[in-house]
Protein backbone atom coordinates (compact mmCIF):
# COMPACT_ATOMS: atom_id res chain seq x y z
CA UNK A 1 0.00 0.00 0.00
CA UNK A 2 1.32 3.28 -0.81
CA UNK A 3 -0.70 7.11 0.25
CA UNK A 4 -1.84 9.02 -2.52
CA UNK A 5 0.18 11.66 -1.14
CA UNK A 6 3.37 9.33 -2.77
CA UNK A 7 2.37 9.22 -5.77
CA UNK A 8 5.08 9.57 -9.12
CA UNK A 9 4.55 9.24 -12.64
CA UNK A 10 5.06 6.15 -13.99
CA UNK A 11 4.13 4.45 -11.05
CA UNK A 12 1.74 1.50 -11.27
CA UNK A 13 -1.41 1.11 -9.20
CA UNK A 14 -4.32 -2.15 -8.86
CA UNK A 15 -7.41 -0.23 -8.74
CA UNK A 16 -10.32 -2.46 -8.21
CA UNK A 17 -8.04 -5.45 -9.93
CA UNK A 18 -6.70 -3.32 -12.81
CA UNK A 19 -3.34 -1.91 -13.42
CA UNK A 20 -3.20 1.29 -14.15
CA UNK A 21 -0.01 3.71 -14.34
CA UNK A 22 0.20 7.06 -13.21
CA UNK A 23 0.20 9.52 -16.41
CA UNK A 24 0.20 12.84 -13.97
CA UNK A 25 -0.84 13.69 -10.62
CA UNK A 26 -1.52 17.02 -8.80
CA UNK A 27 -2.09 17.94 -4.85
CA UNK A 28 -4.74 20.46 -4.58
CA UNK A 29 -6.38 22.28 -1.74
CA UNK A 30 -9.31 23.93 -2.14
CA UNK A 31 -10.61 26.85 -0.17
CA UNK A 32 -13.05 24.49 2.36
CA UNK A 33 -13.32 20.90 2.72
CA UNK A 34 -9.38 18.59 2.77
CA UNK A 35 -7.03 18.12 0.32
CA UNK A 36 -7.40 16.15 -2.83
CA UNK A 37 -4.93 14.30 -5.04
CA UNK A 38 -6.11 14.89 -9.06
CA UNK A 39 -4.43 12.09 -11.06
CA UNK A 40 -4.58 11.55 -14.92
CA UNK A 41 -4.37 7.37 -15.23
CA UNK A 42 -3.59 5.09 -17.79
CA UNK A 43 -4.67 1.33 -17.66
CA UNK A 44 -1.93 -1.08 -18.65
CA UNK A 45 -3.92 -3.47 -20.59
CA UNK A 46 -6.32 -1.23 -22.52
CA UNK A 47 -4.71 2.34 -23.08
CA UNK A 48 -7.49 3.87 -21.87
CA UNK A 49 -7.54 7.07 -19.82
CA UNK A 50 -9.49 8.39 -17.34
CA UNK A 51 -9.10 11.10 -14.64
CA UNK A 52 -9.77 10.54 -10.84
CA UNK A 53 -9.06 12.29 -7.77
CA UNK A 54 -8.03 10.86 -4.44
CA UNK A 55 -8.74 11.95 -1.31
CA UNK A 56 -5.06 13.39 0.43
CA UNK A 57 -3.18 10.17 2.24
CA UNK A 58 -6.06 7.72 0.89
CA UNK A 59 -4.20 4.62 0.44
CA UNK A 60 -3.79 2.38 -2.73
CA UNK A 61 -2.45 -0.55 -4.02
CA UNK A 62 0.86 -0.33 -5.71
CA UNK A 63 1.60 -3.03 -8.50
CA UNK A 64 4.73 -4.43 -8.74
CA UNK A 65 6.29 -4.14 -11.80
CA UNK A 66 9.76 -5.74 -13.00
CA UNK A 67 11.24 -4.20 -15.84
CA UNK A 68 13.57 -6.71 -18.01
CA UNK A 69 15.84 -6.01 -21.18
CA UNK A 70 15.04 -8.37 -23.72
CA UNK A 71 16.23 -9.22 -27.28
CA UNK A 72 13.43 -9.32 -29.92
CA UNK A 73 13.94 -12.82 -31.59
CA UNK A 74 11.28 -13.80 -34.05
CA UNK A 75 7.59 -14.00 -34.83
CA UNK A 76 5.86 -16.99 -35.06
CA UNK A 77 2.44 -16.25 -36.68
CA UNK A 78 0.98 -15.22 -32.92
CA UNK A 79 3.29 -14.56 -30.60
CA UNK A 80 6.47 -12.45 -30.45
CA UNK A 81 9.52 -14.64 -29.05
CA UNK A 82 11.80 -12.44 -26.38
CA UNK A 83 15.10 -13.64 -25.07
CA UNK A 84 16.19 -12.16 -21.28
CA UNK A 85 19.81 -10.75 -22.15
CA UNK A 86 20.43 -12.10 -19.07
CA UNK A 87 19.62 -15.60 -18.67
CA UNK A 88 18.96 -16.50 -21.61
CA UNK A 89 15.47 -17.54 -20.90
CA UNK A 90 12.82 -17.22 -24.01
CA UNK A 91 9.25 -15.35 -23.61
CA UNK A 92 6.40 -15.66 -25.83
CA UNK A 93 4.16 -11.96 -26.22
CA UNK A 94 0.94 -12.16 -27.32
CA UNK A 95 0.71 -9.61 -30.12
CA UNK A 96 -1.89 -7.06 -28.55
CA UNK A 97 0.67 -6.48 -25.49
CA UNK A 98 3.30 -5.75 -28.03
CA UNK A 99 0.51 -2.94 -29.33
CA UNK A 100 1.79 -0.70 -31.87
CA UNK A 101 5.37 -1.66 -30.98
CA UNK A 102 5.26 -4.68 -33.71
CA UNK A 103 5.70 -1.82 -36.47
CA UNK A 104 9.49 -1.54 -35.41
CA UNK A 105 10.11 -4.49 -34.05
CA UNK A 106 13.15 -5.84 -35.76
CA UNK A 107 15.58 -9.29 -35.10
CA UNK A 108 17.99 -8.69 -32.29
CA UNK A 109 16.59 -5.24 -31.28
CA UNK A 110 16.66 -4.51 -27.64
CA UNK A 111 12.83 -3.78 -25.71
CA UNK A 112 12.35 -3.77 -22.17
CA UNK A 113 9.10 -5.90 -20.39
CA UNK A 114 7.39 -5.16 -18.15
CA UNK A 115 6.24 -7.94 -15.95
CA UNK A 116 3.81 -8.42 -13.53
CA UNK A 117 3.21 -11.28 -11.78
CA UNK A 118 5.17 -13.25 -14.41
CA UNK A 119 3.75 -12.66 -16.95
CA UNK A 120 4.39 -9.30 -19.30
CA UNK A 121 2.22 -6.62 -19.42
CA UNK A 122 3.65 -4.02 -22.04
CA UNK A 123 6.76 -3.79 -24.46
CA UNK A 124 8.99 -0.24 -24.29
CA UNK A 125 10.85 0.34 -27.21
CA UNK A 126 13.55 2.91 -27.75
CA UNK A 127 12.35 6.37 -29.02
CA UNK A 128 13.58 5.66 -32.05
CA UNK A 129 14.81 2.73 -34.51
CA UNK A 130 16.94 2.70 -38.00
CA UNK A 131 15.12 1.04 -40.44
CA UNK A 132 15.59 0.18 -44.44
CA UNK A 133 13.60 1.36 -47.15
CA UNK A 134 12.48 -1.30 -49.26
CA UNK A 135 10.25 0.97 -51.59
CA UNK A 136 9.85 3.97 -52.39
CA UNK A 137 9.05 6.27 -55.65
CA UNK A 138 11.72 7.91 -57.34
CA UNK A 139 11.69 11.70 -56.40
CA UNK A 140 11.79 14.34 -59.10
CA UNK A 141 15.01 16.12 -60.05
CA UNK A 142 14.60 20.15 -59.25
CA UNK A 143 11.91 19.54 -56.55
CA UNK A 144 13.94 18.94 -54.00
CA UNK A 145 13.68 21.63 -51.05
CA UNK A 146 10.01 21.99 -51.05
CA UNK A 147 9.43 20.30 -48.10
CA UNK A 148 7.47 18.08 -49.72
CA UNK A 149 7.15 14.09 -48.90
CA UNK A 150 6.61 10.78 -50.36
CA UNK A 151 5.17 7.48 -48.62
CA UNK A 152 8.27 4.43 -48.51
CA UNK A 153 7.51 1.29 -47.31
CA UNK A 154 9.88 -0.01 -44.63
CA UNK A 155 11.11 -3.31 -44.01
CA UNK A 156 8.86 -3.84 -41.41
CA UNK A 157 6.13 -2.95 -43.81
CA UNK A 158 5.26 0.04 -42.15
CA UNK A 159 4.46 2.98 -44.45
CA UNK A 160 6.41 6.10 -43.42
CA UNK A 161 6.44 9.62 -45.39
CA UNK A 162 9.80 10.67 -45.78
CA UNK A 163 11.37 13.59 -47.80
CA UNK A 164 11.41 13.19 -51.64
CA UNK A 165 15.58 12.42 -51.78
CA UNK A 166 15.05 8.93 -49.71
CA UNK A 167 15.64 6.05 -52.04
CA UNK A 168 15.12 2.19 -51.70
CA UNK A 169 17.81 0.50 -49.94
CA UNK A 170 18.84 3.60 -47.78
CA UNK A 171 18.52 3.68 -43.97
CA UNK A 172 16.55 6.36 -42.01
CA UNK A 173 15.43 6.71 -38.06
CA UNK A 174 11.69 6.82 -37.47
CA UNK A 175 10.54 8.22 -34.22
CA UNK A 176 8.37 5.31 -32.48
CA UNK A 177 6.08 7.25 -30.71
CA UNK A 178 4.96 9.23 -33.76
CA UNK A 179 5.78 7.03 -36.56
CA UNK A 180 7.28 10.00 -38.25
CA UNK A 181 10.60 10.64 -39.99
CA UNK A 182 13.23 12.01 -38.09
CA UNK A 183 16.71 11.61 -40.03
CA UNK A 184 18.57 9.64 -42.64
CA UNK A 185 21.47 7.57 -41.64
CA UNK A 186 23.19 6.00 -44.82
Amino acid sequence: MVSTNDLKNGMVLNLDGQLWSVQWFQHHKPGKGGAVVRSKLKNVMTGAVVERTFRADEKVDQAIVDKREMSYLYHDGTHYVFMDSQTYEQLSVEEDEVGDGKSWLTEGQTAVLSMYEGRPIAVELPASVELAIVETEPGVKGDRVSGATKAATLSTGFVVQVPLFCEPGETIKVDTRTGEYITRVS
